[in-house]
């Protein structure tokens, strides 16, 4: 008899191994493979709704936009980030991230990131429930990023990024042999950040884009013939940064995300093969990109509906001491996550410190409890030459 981790475990591997959609009930979420690299994987973020392409540069950058660390005002970084992912249904599903930066000049700065995402231990059994031996399937991405400044306000970046996805340990699922799965891709990003006053208040405004995910398809099988999406995503945002007085800094920031993956379509009841409503999602990367934006069953109304939307506050004392919050929305036809975030940061001398909390708005959320923490180290504070 399968208990609840086995469960939830072959109903996650068989999502991300089909990335199959239903459409009951009026439900066509759009999804892919490997969607860990979807995941916010820092506290800051994490506690400002998921919203982050344009907030001020730190040591996170690279998930949300490796452009920023051109504007980073530190020579060298480094933060760890954990976060116990889903810890309603299964104790021990974690993701871990580890990314850091250092400066070549003043207009040129390379960072790197490494993300790990453990599924926890799984026992495999065979029909009659002979045990086969434990297995702890994972996935990692390793990223490399390149940012510099075009002018004083404006910077730009490329990333790349070596995915691998090991979730069967090469256990044939029904009929199926598989293999563990592996893509590369690439980001594409923008930066800009303009000085403002308003009377007595310096202010800073910034917006930034950031293409993430292009790449390969994925597959899991032998044979490869089957192979699924990766999550080619776009990020577009904005934030206001005030400088109320000497020890007090307000942010606000407001981002939108859409997957460039291509929407299943409504097939006929008699035929599964043939399309009613919708495009055929059987394409190549670059026209499923293409396609994202019109090929939904119920026209632009139904795109619309898959952009998500962030949005967060963030408040400074001294530099020291942070409090945040935010809110994430995501339409009921596209998977209706819905919550709050609240956190809170430290920063003094070398180390800095950041938590969040995610407060879902529906009962019985998967994502309810949802914990990150951030460990940050600044290796100029080290060397002398930053700030207290």
């Amino acid at each position: 008899m399968l208990n609840k981790k086995c469960v939830f475990f072959f109903t996650l591997l068989a999502a991300m191994i089909s990335a199959t959609m239903s459409m009951a009930q009026g439900l066509n979420t759009v999804q892919s493979a490997v969607p860990f690299l979807m995941v916010s994987p820092d506290a800051r973020s994490g506690s400002l709704g998921d919203a982050g392409v344009a907030s001020t540069p730190d040591e996170n950058s690279m998930h949300w936009n490796p452009a920023k660390y051109a504007f980073i005002d530190k020579q060298m970084g480094v933060a760890v980030n954990y976060s116990p992912w889903l810890h309603n249904l299964v104790p021990d599903i974690s993701l871990a991230y580890l990314s850091g930066y250092s400066r070549l000049d003043k207009n040129q700065t390379i960072a790197a990131s490494l993300r790990y995402f453990s599924l926890g231990n799984i026992q495999f059994t065979s029909q009659f429930g002979e045990p086969l031996g434990d297995y702890k399937p994972n996935e990692f991405a390793l990223d490399f990023a390149y940012s510099r400044k075009f002018t004083k306000t404006l910077s730009g970046s490329v990333a790349a990024r070596f995915i691998h996805s090991n979730l069967t340990l090469r256990q044939d699922v029904g009929s199926q042999s598989t293999k563990p799965g592996n893509s590369v891709a690439a980001d594409v990003s923008v930066y800009q950040q303009l000085p403002l006053q308003f009377s007595s208040t310096e202010g800073l405004f910034a917006w930034g884009v950031n293409i993430s995910n292009i790449g390969a398809k994925i597959s899991y099988s032998n044979d490869n013939i089957r192979k699924d999406f990766i999550p080619t995503n776009l990020r577009i945002g904005s934030s206001l940064t005030l400088d109320l007085d000497e020890y007090n800094r307000m942010s606000f920031m407001l981002d939108f995300n859409k997957l460039l993956v291509p929407t299943t379509p409504e097939y006929s009841d008699t035929n599964s093969t043939v399309i009613v409503r919708g495009m055929d999602p059987d394409v190549s990367t670059a026209v499923g990109m293409l396609h994202s934006f019109y090929d939904a069953p119920d026209g632009f109304s139904e795109e619309l509906r898959e952009i998500n939307i962030s949005t967060g506050v963030e408040y400074w004392y001294n530099q020291q001491f942070a409090v945040r919050g935010g809110f994430f929305y995501e339409d009921p036809t596209k998977g209706d996550r819905t919550y709050v975030t609240l956190g809170a940061g430290l920063r003094y001398n070398v180390f800095g410190l950041d938590v969040s909390y995610l407060v879902p708005l529906a009962t019985d959320n998967p994502l309810e409890n949802t914990l990150r923490f951030s460990l940050l180290l600044n290796f100029e504070a080290v060397s002398g030459g930053g700030k207290k």
